[in-house]
Parts: structure tokens; sequence; C-alpha cells
């Protein structure tokens, strides 16, 4: 059984941090793959891929480029369809905490008022509430905006709902996807197939059986220029806990489908 590429309506996808090491590692290939299964439309001038960055120090296309040569896989990286890719990005340097660079991420955006909207914040937490903010004084929400947040989603249970918080004052819950992209990698999903779809280990996987679970987390990269940014946020908080959840989930016996935004809000 194959999967369907299902082809998306134009929409624009803003993402904070687009010069950043998750975008270089993660969101370019990942949209670049979208490309190559024919998932986006044309670029064209009524269609755009904006790539807003909080720092004004790299150039977009040679930081695209860079980024899906050292991190596409072998045989992947095309220089017609990088080129095709690289025409979609549009990189406009903002301000988080000022107003520097936001008349002109509005003027580019407001080409396609129509089109779904997608703001995607790959940046530190602590400025999830100010680019949250700033994102509705300048007037950039629309009925078809999303806003996605990285975790961690604070330090602890306090500083989580002080962001959710203060996102929610600018953002409608239903607009709000809180992710976790390690939580798509084949050794966590793998998890969830042992711990439900087991008929062996299904009935034994709970307390009564489990004395503890101890889990190796095999980095190959450092911190790199990262260090500033794992001082607070944590290296075990960041990559070291995404297992627990689907190892420690309890079985919902009989119970109906898990509803989709309350399991977003969880």
């Amino acid at each position: 059984m194959s999967s369907q590429i299902i082809p998306v309506e134009p929409f624009d996808y803003v993402v904070f941090g687009g010069t950043g090491d998750l975008a270089e590692r993660k969101l370019l290939p990942a949209l670049y793959h979208r490309q190559l299964d024919g998932q986006l439309s044309d670029p064209t001038p009524h269609y755009r891929r904006v790539s807003a960055a909080c720092s004004a120090t790299k150039s977009t296309c040679k930081f695209a480029t860079d980024a899906l040569k050292e991190h596409l896989k072998a045989g992947e990286y095309d220089d017609a369809q990088v080129k095709t890719f690289t025409d979609r990005l549009f990189y406009v340097p903002v301000d988080a905490k000022s107003d520097g660079g936001w008349d002109q991420l509005k003027t580019l955006l407001d080409e396609g008022k129509d089109r779904v909207r997608a703001f995607y914040l790959a940046v530190a937490p602590a400025i999830f509430g100010d680019i949250s903010e700033k994102i509705h004084d300048h007037k950039l929400i629309t009925k078809t905006t999303r806003i996605v947040v990285e975790k961690p989603i604070g330090r602890d249970l306090a500083s989580a709902l002080e962001l959710n918080d203060t996102i929610g004052r600018v953002f409608k819950e239903e607009q709000i996807f809180r992710i976790d992209h390690y939580l798509g990698k084949e050794t966590v999903q793998n998890l969830m197939a042992l711990r439900f779809a087991n008929t062996l280990y299904e009935p034994l996987w709970n307390s009564s059986y489990i004395d503890h679970i101890q889990i190796t987390v095999a980095e190959s990269v450092g911190l790199e220029s990262r260090a500033g940014y794992y001082d607070k946020a944590g290296a075990l908080l960041r990559h070291g806990a995404e297992p627990y959840p689907p190892a420690s989930l309890p079985c919902r016996h009989g119970s109906a489908a898990v509803d989709e935004r309350g399991s977003r809000a969880r």
C-alpha cells in the first residue's frame, strides 16, 4: 500500500529563525522533499514561501543551498530542483523585540491575504511571546493563519503556562500547533507500535512488570554554535525526553479516538 501525495493550495510559510540550526537541518530539507514529491505548487509571482529570520547575517539563497547540500541524502540534490526551491524563498530580517523589519514582512504577506499563512517559530522559547505580540501588533493574523511552536515550551509548568497564556492572548487555540519534530523519528514511532500493537508486550507494559527505563541518547553532533540555547533549554529537555510519553502512555481500551484539539493542547 503506497502513500498518497496530496498537492496543497498556495500558502505562505514564515519561519522565524529562518537561518538557524533547526531550519538548516530539518525545515529546509523537509520542504525540499515536499517539492520533490509534487506537493507544492509551481513558484510564480503570486506564490511564494517566506523565510523571516531574526538575524541579518546570512544570505537565504546561499544558506538554503548549503543546507541542502549538507543534509540531503545522496542522490536527492538536483540543481534544477534546488533552483526552483530557492526561488520560493524570500529573506526578511526582523527584530523580535522591536519594530524593525515588520512593515517589510507585512507588505510581502499582504500580496496574498487570502492564502493560508503559517508562522513557524524556530527560535528560543524566550521570544515566543515577543514574536506573537509583534505578529498581532502588525496585523498579520488572518482567518486562515496558524502558528507552530516547537518544544521545549518553557522549562517547567509555570513557564509553560505563561508561554501558553501569552500566545493564547494573540491566537485562538485552533490556530496553535505545538509540535516536537523528534516524535516523528522512526525509533520513537516504533515504540508506539511495540507498545500498543504487540499482543505479547501490551499486557505486560506496566509498572507491575517494568522496574525502570533506560534511554541512550547517541548524538553525533556537538553543541557547535548552540551553546547559548542549550544553556537555557538543556539537552535532556530538548532531545532526551521524547521517548518517555509513548513508552509510558496508558492504553485507552474502549475509548473513542483522541480528540485532535485536546491532544494538541496537551
